[in-house]
């Protein structure tokens, strides 16, 4: 068969879309990104939030016209959504022809076979016994590549589903990651980031304590350009680690550490870490201790129980520690979640303001972070040539792939994606950086 995947959502469901694409290509499938011409389209959702639940839906749709046109034979959805919606999907969604929960992904060959010979396969297993090894049919550029360290997560936030999606917290041995990531490096990788729900717990399940610092040194051995580390909890900053990240200069001072507030009763009903005198602190040992360190985070406007006064400390608090990147999100209420139950929700209007006033003040922060660059040479790693800007692009090791800005600069000769070059910043526009090749 001709087996299509598309894959929504984050860099973990990613890495689930690859593995499926090499256990159909093992069974002597044909595997493509473009669903018209394919027997079978298989969808992996994420279903964490309304707008990736709303995208998602958005597909099943649009794969179930290409269906109706006679241009797709059969579609499979799997994922986030499809385990939280199961008998909705099958109810409401008719172009949906099987479906697969997020503890199945191994069945998949078993699944497309059943669902083109006209089955309705509902596989649905235990969401916290997966297997995560195997093999990955790796996509994306050949020089950047993501590297799961964990499953699930065992933090139960008031407002997160994930836990009940993704089953609890499962890091994988060590020794199997440092033989995929050798794998990675051997096929030429320079970039590599590391990804879990949390990082900072790995090995604690497996080993009785944690072992990111051990697990770090080892990659460190491993000839990549840059390790790059998403996403540590703010409650897993022992001093080992913090050492480990300072001195190892293949780890890049980039740290990603979703905070989502700073307001102490906040933080208590949510089920979050510390105290904003705490957060305070973490931050400034961390810029004290590793030097040149660049902060992104994740941030709730409109959170239940959010005063006007909860409010100005978070946009106190963003300003004053200068946090230089930040994922501002709206509170999105989700059903199954404690957070949906409690009192004094804050109107969506009320909290969609917050979010503007936020990304502005967090926007300003990040303007001046910029300027701060002006002048200097940076490492930046090339991803192209960009003909909307008639220039090449890449990033800095304070821009994580997708998420964060870029670096557009001119060359007098040729640079190839995945090559390292020095630039100087000359000019700052829309959060982006300009400059010029370094000969």
């Amino acid at each position: 068969m001709k087996i299509a995947f598309i894959s929504l959502g984050c860099s973990k469901n990613l890495i689930n879309t690859e593995q499926m694409m090499a256990l159909c290509r093992a069974a002597g499938h044909e595997v493509s990104g473009e669903p018209q011409g394919a027997d079978v389209a298989v969808l992996n959702t994420c279903g964490f939030i309304d707008a990736a639940k709303s995208e998602a839906i958005e597909h099943i749709i649009a794969l179930g016209e290409l269906k109706k046109e006679g241009k797709l034979g059969k579609l499979l959805v799997c994922g986030c959504l499809s385990q939280r919606y199961r008998e909705e999907i099958h109810s409401d969604l008719p172009e949906v022809d099987g479906l697969m929960g997020t503890g199945s992904y191994d069945d998949i060959v078993a699944a497309v076979e059943e669902v083109n010979k006209g089955q309705f396969p509902q596989r649905f297993g235990d969401i916290s016994a997966t297997s995560e090894e195997g093999e990955r049919l790796v996509t994306g550029p050949g020089y950047t590549a993501f590297l799961k360290i964990a499953e699930g997560c065992d933090n139960f936030c008031a407002f997160c589903i994930i836990p009940y999606l993704r089953g609890r917290y499962r890091s994988r041995p060590m020794e199997t990651v440092l033989a995929e990531a050798k794998t990675l490096a051997d096929s030429g990788v320079k970039e590599l980031i590391l990804i879990a729900q949390d990082i900072g717990p790995y090995g604690k399940d497996l080993y009785g304590e944690r072992r990111l610092p051990q697990l770090l040194k080892e990659l460190c051995k491993l000839p990549f350009r840059w390790i790059r580390l998403h996403y540590l909890y703010p409650d897993h900053f022992d001093d080992e680690l913090v050492e480990v990240i300072a001195s190892q200069p293949r780890i890049v001072k980039y740290l990603d550490i979703p905070l989502q507030h700073c307001s102490d009763h906040l933080l208590r009903s949510m089920n979050r870490w510390g105290t904003e005198d705490g957060l305070v602190a973490l931050l400034k040992k961390l810029r004290e201790r590793i030097p040149g360190l660049v902060l992104r985070t994740s941030l709730i406007c409109g959170l239940p129980g959010e005063t006007e006064e909860d409010f100005e400390a978070l946009c106190r608090f963003v300003t004053e520690t200068g946090i230089e990147r930040a994922g501002v999100f709206q509170y999105s209420r989700e059903e199954g979640t404690r957070a949906a139950e409690m009192p004094d929700q804050v109107p969506e209007e009320t909290a969609r303001q917050r979010v503007e006033r936020l990304v502005e003040l967090q926007s300003a922060v990040l303007d001046r972070y910029n300027e701060s660059r002006l002048g200097t040479v940076m490492e930046v790693l090339c991803e192209g040539f960009d003909a909307q800007m008639g220039c090449y692009a890449g990033r800095t090791y304070a821009d994580s792939l997708e998420v964060d800005g870029r670096v557009f600069f001119t060359a007098a000769g040729v640079v190839a994606a995945g090559e390292f070059v020095n630039v100087r910043i000359t000019g700052a526009e829309d959060g982006d950086l300009i400059g010029e090749i370094e000969e």
